[in-house]
């Protein structure tokens, strides 16, 4: 299973209504994990699968599933990293807490969990982001975007950098007692007993998508669809992904599926451009 099985599974099944199976309190953690769900659905196929033939199915698909402490989310048996993000608003940034965001992933990152790094064998894996723009009150999926991080982010060492100048700074102070952590900083013994810690950490952030993208989607594209999916592939990885011809064969029986050559900043050095598809799916008010 890759990224074009998963929009061929979007295209000839477009659900659009999110349910989540484990019950909480905290609504907006349970939409989370409903987007998290129908995501898995979309990639191992298994919407109108009952619960035990959904976990086969899962299971054949994934060789990890993740927490909302580690990133990723998922890991495709043999293929590539996943991470869902959920927004509001059409304008909303990701948030990302204290994980800058991922050009590629590597199985020695201290951030991720060792469940995901002994899932299998792996060294570097290309990370999907997943985007959904999430209706709270009535469940409702309005908006779905599937990029590469390749396509989105900068590589590792823009983020790594800024980072270890700032812990650098902070650790640089005098007179203050350091721990040594995996934040920007943790300060020891700030209080005359002794007894009290000062925990300094990063919260990332990145803009969506849609924003990001706009030159080459604009806004005006999707503003009257009751649902609009976007994809991004550049064509170096285009190139390695199977069932592309099946996608390209859907195209000619389905209207509002559209994919298009496109060419996208690259994140190290906006000066270049480089070639991507951009796929998109739309349905309209009615068609559900």
């Amino acid at each position: 299973m890759n990224i074009i099985n998963a929009i061929i599974n979007l295209v000839n099944n477009p659900v659009t209504q999110l349910i989540h199976n484990e019950p909480g309190s905290n609504r907006a953690n349970n939409l989370g994990g409903a987007l998290e769900e129908y995501v898995q659905d979309l990639f191992a196929d298994s919407f109108d699968l009952s619960g035990k033939e959904r976990n086969e199915a899962i299971s054949r698909t994934f060789s990890y599933l993740g927490n909302s402490s580690n990133p990723p989310d998922a890991l495709i048996r043999g293929g590539d990293a996943i991470e869902v993000k959920k927004i509001s608003t059409d304008g909303a940034s990701l948030s990302l807490n204290s994980s800058y965001p991922k050009h590629t992933i590597f199985a020695s990152s201290p951030m991720i969990s060792n469940a995901c790094r002994t899932a299998e064998t792996w060294t570097e894996k290309d990370i999907i982001y997943v985007v959904g723009v999430v209706d709270s009150e009535k469940n409702n999926l309005r908006r779905l975007c599937m990029v590469y991080g390749l396509d989105y982010c900068a590589s590792d060492e823009y983020y790594s950098h800024i980072k270890n100048k700032i812990k650098e700074g902070v650790e640089r102070i005098p007179g203050i007692e350091f721990e040594e952590t995996r934040e920007l900083g943790r300060v020891e013994r700030v209080d005359p007993l002794g007894v009290t810690y000062f925990r300094v950490r990063g919260m990332w952030g990145i803009k969506n998508p849609w924003t990001v993208f706009e030159y080459i989607y604009p806004y005006n594209s999707y503003k009257d669809s009751k649902f609009d999916f976007m994809c991004i592939i550049n064509d170096k990885k285009w190139d390695t992904l199977k069932s592309k011809n099946e996608l390209i064969e859907l195209k000619k029986c389905k209207k509002y599926l559209n994919i298009e050559n496109v060419r996208i900043k690259n994140p190290d050095n906006p000066a270049l451009l480089e070639d991507a598809k951009l796929i998109t799916f739309k349905l309209l008010r009615g068609d559900l």
